[in-house]
């Protein structure tokens, strides 16, 4: 499991920076950069509401990726250590990234 920082601060999901899945795909089956991945788990909040499915935000999380040329991608599991999901102002998991994508 990776420790997971998540900027996208309109996700229902994110609680200071932790998300409260328990899990969350990244998407970019084809993806040749940070750009084209997203995070296929984000919700949009609704007001200020959380839409989290465990009572408290995790620091660490299993993060499933579709992402196969990234270099932390192994059998469609990330495993790198530290993972950085970006998305200011996102209303759409289009508008989200793995900013921790590499490249393979």
């Amino acid at each position: 499991m990776a420790e997971l920082k998540c900027g996208v601060e309109n996700c229902g999901y994110n609680q200071e920076n932790c998300c409260c899945k328990g899990d969350i795909m990244v998407g970019g089956q084809h993806a040749c950069d940070c750009g084209d991945t997203c995070c296929e788990s984000f919700s949009q909040r609704k007001g200020d509401s959380y839409t989290s499915s465990l009572f408290h935000p995790s620091r660490t999380i299993s993060i499933d990726c579709e992402a196969t040329n990234c270099t932390y991608n192994s059998n469609y599991k990330c495993h790198a250590d530290h993972v950085d999901i970006k998305g200011c102002g996102a209303a759409d998991c289009k508008e989200t990234e793995c900013a921790t994508f590499k490249e393979s």
